[in-house]
C-alpha cells in the first residue's frame, strides 16, 4: 500500500481523506487550521486524527527515504535478489527493514568474515546440512596454516563464528524471538549489592519480576531510572522448564533443523546453537526490547503529560477581573502584586505576616490598602510554602473589611519561577525584582490560565510523570502541539494579546507576533481583521491561517469578534439577505439561527460541516470552549498531615493525573494519591476516563504515613453513612500542585498498594 492508504487503514478513515489532508499539510497548513477550516477537503478529520497522521506521516517518509537507501546500498553489493526485493519492499516498520538489512549491512570486519576469507564456510554449511559427518575428521581437511587455520580446533571455531552470524542473521528468527521475548519474557530487577541506603526510594524494585508485556509505562521508566542510577540491575529472560532447553535455543535449532538425535556433528551443532544465543542474540535483543520498553513506557507518559498539560491550559479562567496576587514565603517574606483586569501591572509590595517577622497587622493594612485603592476582586495565593499560612492571612482580611467583597483562591505556581527568570519576564518588567515578578504570574493566571501558562516552557508546568526521563526532543513536540491546538480552540484577542501567546497562533511565528504587537503599539487598536495585512511579513497565506483564531472584539465588523473565517463572510451574508436582517439583529437570536437548514447556504467552495460551523458561531460569537470558573473549598482546621484522619471527607483540586491514580491538592501541602482502583466503583482503565487536572473533587482520606508524607485517598463515596462532611469554610481555591511528580519516591510512587498499611488501605477501600 502506499503511504495514504496505510494512514487510512490505521485511522479507518478513506485514502482520499488522508491524500487531501498531507497535501494541505505539506501546503504548510497548520493542523487547527485544516480541522476547523477545512471539513469539506478532508471530510471532517478532527485535530486528534490529524496529528495522529501527520506523526506518522513523518514515520513512514522517513520508513522510505531508508527503503530507498537499503535497496541501493544491497544492490551496489551485487546481492539484490527478487525475493530479497520483494521482502524489503513489503517491510511495514523500521525494525524489519533493519533485520532484513543486517546480512548486508557495511561493518567491521568480524570473526565470521574472517572465517569466511580462510574457506571456512564450505565446512560450516557441510556440518550444518549433514550431521552425519564427524567435525573433528572434516575440519581436518581445512587446516591451513597459511591462511590462519593452524589447527582442527581453530577450523571449528572458524566454522562455529560464520554458523552463529548466520543464525544471528537470519531476518525472520530475529523477528520470531523478538516477539516471544515481548510477549512471555520476564523483566526482572535486582539490588546492585552495596546500594541499598542510596536506593531506598527504589526498595519495592530490589527484588521484582514481571511479565515484560505488562510492566506499566510509569513502572517501566521507575526501573530504567534505578538502572541508570546504578541501584539496580535489570534482566531479561524467557522462562525455562526443567529439564528443557532454552525456548529460544529451540527455535533457533528448529529455523535451521538443528536436532540432536546422537549423530556425530549434533553436539557440535548444538553447542553453535547455545552460543549464538547467548553470545550474539541474547544481548542484542536484550538491549533492543530494554529500548523498545522505555520508547513505549515516554510515548504513553508523554501522551499523559500532554492530556494534563491540555486541561491545565483549556481551566476555567476568572476573567477580567483585578486580582492580587500572592507569592508565599516565610523568611523573605510574601511577595505581592496587584493587576488590573487586563493584567497590567499597578502596584507591588512586600509583607511579613509569618515567621519569623510576625507582623500580622501591619501585613493586612498593607493588604486593605491595595485592594481598596485598586477595587481588588480576587486573591490568588500561590500553593507553595507558606501558601495555607498566607491562606490563614487573606482570611482574616476578608473578615475584617467585608466590603472590599474579597474572594480568595490557591492557585498553581508551577513554573512561576521559571516565567520570573525568564528573558520574556525581564522584557516585560525590566526594572522588578524577580521575585515581585512571580507574583505577577499567579496573579495573572487565575484570570487567564492559557494566556499566562504559554508564557512558560511546557515541561516546566510539572504535570507529567517521569517527564525528564524520556525523549526531550519528542517531548517537546508533543507539548507545543498541545498548546497550539488549545490557544486556537480559544481564540486570541489581537488587540491584548502577548507575543508568547499570538506565537501559538495557527501560521503565526515569534517574529511576525511582535510585529503584530509592534503595529499595535504605532497605531492603536486593529479595528478589523483585514488591518492585519498591514502587519510587515504578513501574507495572503499566513493572513488565511491565522484571521480565524485571532479576534477582534469592539471591532468595525462584529464577525470579527467570532470564530467565523474571513473567507465565509459571504455565507453569512447570503443568511442576511435571505432573512432580511442586519448582523447586528441575528447575532445571538438562537430561535432564528437553530431554524435556519445549512443545506439552503452551501456553495461550491463552503459545504454543510462549514455552514453549520457558522451557524454555531452567529449564535454564540466568540464563545469560550472553557468550563465555567469553578473553586474548591479547603477544610478549615485540615492544614497540615497530622490534621487528616481516616474516614474524613474533603474537597480538593486534582494537580496531576498518572496511570496509576490522580494527585489531589487536599490543603495540606501534600498532595494524595487516589488510586485507580479507587477512582470509581466501576473498573477503570485510564484514570483520565474519570479525572482531570484542575477538576474539584470531593475524596475520602484511607490512610495517612505522616512519617514519609503519604496521603491514600478515595473517591469511592459510596457509603455516605460513615462519612464525616466537611467543615463550611470559605472557597481556599483551585490549587495545583508546583511538584513534579518526580518528587515522589519513583518505586513507591508508581505502586502505592504493594505493601503495609496502604496495602491494606487500599484493599478496605476495592471491597466497599
Amino acid at each position: 500500500m502506499n503511504l495514504s492508504q496505510t494512514i487510512a487503514t490505521e485511522l479507518a478513515v478513506r485514502p482520499a481523506q488522508v491524500e487531501a489532508a498531507v497535501r494541505l499539510l505539506d501546503e504548510g497548513a497548520t493542523v487547527p487550521f485544516i480541522a476547523r477550516y477545512r471539513k469539506e477537503v478532508t471530510g471532517g478529520l478532527d485535530d486528534t486524527q490529524l496529528r495522529t497522521l501527520e506523526e506518522r506521516l513523518g514515520y513512514l517518509r522517513e520508513l522510505e527515504d531508508r527503503r530507498a537507501a537499503v535497496l541501493a546500498s544491497i544492490g551496489e553489493q551485487g546481492r539484490l535478489t527478487d525475493a530479497l526485493r520483494a521482502d524489503i519492499l513489503a517491510a511495514d516498520t523500521k525494525t524489519r527493514l533493519e533485520d532484513l538489512y543486517l546480512p548486508y549491512k557495511p561493518k567491521r570486519r568480524t570473526k565470521a568474515q574472517i572465517a569466511r576469507e580462510a574457506g571456512l564456510a564450505p565446512l560450516a554449511e557441510t556440518l550444518l546440512a549433514d550431521p552425519q559427518q564427524a567435525p573433528e575428521a572434516l575440519a581436518a581437511g581445512f587446516v591451513a596454516p597459511d591462511r590462519g587455520v593452524a589447527d582442527v580446533k581453530a577450523a571449528l571455531d572458524g566454522a562455529r563464528q560464520i554458523l552463529m552470524e548466520t543464525f544471528a542473521e537470519d531476518a525472520e528468527l530475529l523477528g520470531r524471538l523478538r516477539e516471544r521475548l515481548w510477549s512471555e519474557g520476564v523483566l526482572a530487577s535486582r539490588l546492585v549489592d552495596g546500594r541499598q541506603d542510596e536506593g531506598a526510594k527504589f526498595s519495592d524494585y530490589f527484588d521484582f519480576a514481571e511479565p515484560l508485556h505488562k510492566v506499566p509505562s510509569h513502572r517501566a521508566l521507575a526501573l530504567l531510572r534505578g538502572r541508570n542510577e546504578g541501584v539496580l540491575t535489570l534482566g531479561l529472560d524467557l522462562p525455562v522448564a526443567e529439564g528443557q532447553p532454552h525456548p529460544a535455543e529451540a527455535m533457533i535449532a528448529a529455523r535451521f533443523g538443528v536436532r540432536a538425535l546422537g549423530r556425530p556433528a549434533d553436539a557440535w551443532l548444538t553447542e553453535s546453537v547455545r552460543w549464538a544465543w547467548k553470545i550474539k542474540l541474547s544481548s542484542a535483543l536484550d538491549t533492543e526490547l530494554k529500548n523498545r520498553l522505555r520508547e513505549a513506557a515516554e510515548t504513553e507518559a508523554i501522551r499523559v503529560f500532554a492530556t494534563n498539560l491540555k486541561d491545565l491550559l483549556l481551566a476555567a479562567p476568572a476573567g477580567p477581573r483585578a486580582v492580587l496576587g500572592l507569592d508565599p514565603g516565610l523568611r523573605t517574606g510574601c511577595k505581592v502584586a496587584v493587576v488590573d483586569a487586563t493584567g497590567k501591572l499597578l502596584a507591588t509590595e512586600t509583607i511579613h505576616p509569618h515567621v519569623p517577622h510576625q507582623r500580622w497587622d501591619e501585613a493586612l493594612a498593607k493588604l486593605a490598602v491595595l485592594c481598596r485603592t485598586h477595587a481588588v476582586a480576587l486573591v490568588a495565593i500561590g500553593n507553595g510554602t507558606a501558601s495555607r499560612e498566607t491562606d490563614r492571612l487573606v482570611a482574616e482580611l476578608i473578615r475584617r473589611e467585608p466590603g472590599l467583597g474579597l474572594g480568595k483562591i490557591v492557585v498553581s505556581e508551577a513554573g512561576a519561577s521559571v516565567y520570573s527568570a525568564s528573558e520574556l519576564a525581564a522584557l516585560e518588567f525590566p526594572g522588578l525584582d524577580v521575585s515581585l515578578r512571580g507574583a505577577v504570574s499567579i496573579a495573572r493566571r487565575l484570570q487567564d490560565p492559557l494566556a499566562e501558562l504559554v508564557k512558560i516552557e511546557p515541561k516546566a508546568i510539572g504535570v507529567g510523570q517521569y517527564q525528564h526521563d524520556v525523549n526531550q526532543t519528542q517531548l517537546a513536540r508533543s507539548l507545543d502541539a498541545v498548546v497550539e491546538d488549545c490557544v486556537n480552540a480559544v481564540g486570541v484577542d489581537v488587540n491584548t494579546a502577548s507575543v508568547p501567546l499570538l506565537t501559538r497562533v495557527s501560521g503565526l511565528n515569534a517574529t511576525l507576533a511582535r510585529n503584530i504587537v509592534a503595529w499595535r503599539d504605532a497605531n492603536g487598536a486593529f479595528r478589523n481583521r483585514a488591518q492585519l495585512l498591514k502587519v510587515p511579513r504578513l501574507g495572503d497565506k499566513t493572513f488565511e491561517q491565522a484571521a480565524g483564531f485571532l479576534r477582534i472584539a469592539h471591532g468595525d465588523n462584529p464577525l470579527d469578534r467570532s470564530a467565523v473565517h474571513p473567507e465565509a463572510y459571504p455565507v453569512v451574508e447570503r443568511i442576511l439577505k435571505r432573512a432580511g436582517r442586519d448582523i447586528g439583529g441575528v447575532l445571538g437570536d438562537t430561535g432564528f439561527l437553530r431554524g435556519l437548514r445549512p443545506e439552503q447556504y452551501t456553495d461550491g467552495r463552503f459545504g454543510v460541516p462549514t455552514v453549520r460551523d457558522i451557524i454555531a458561531e452567529l449564535e454564540k460569537p466568540g464563545r469560550d470552549p472553557r468550563p465555567e470558573f469553578r473553586t474548591a473549598a479547603f477544610r478549615e482546621g485540615v492544614e497540615d498531615l497530622k490534621d487528616l484522619e481516616a474516614d474524613m471527607v474533603l474537597e480538593g483540586v486534582v494537580t496531576n493525573v498518572t496511570n496509576f491514580g490522580a494527585f489531589v491538592d487536599i490543603g495540606v501541602h501534600q498532595d494524595g494519591l487516589v488510586h485507580v482502583s479507587c477512582l470509581s466503583e466501576k473498573f477503570v482503565k485510564d484514570p483520565h476516563q474519570v479525572v482531570r487536572a484542575g477538576d474539584v473533587v470531593r475524596v475520602k482520606v484511607l490512610e495517612v504515613d505522616v512519617k514519609r508524607r503519604r496521603i491514600a485517598l478515595t473517591m469511592r463515596l459510596a457509603d455516605q453513612a460513615r462519612d464525616h462532611q466537611p467543615g463550611a469554610g470559605k472557597p481556599a481555591g483551585t490549587a495545583r500542585s508546583g511538584r513534579p511528580p518526580q518528587a515522589q519516591p519513583p518505586a513507591r510512587a508508581q505502586k502505592p498498594a504493594g505493601g503495609g498499611a496502604f496495602a491494606d488501605a487500599f484493599a478496605r477501600a476495592r471491597r466497599k
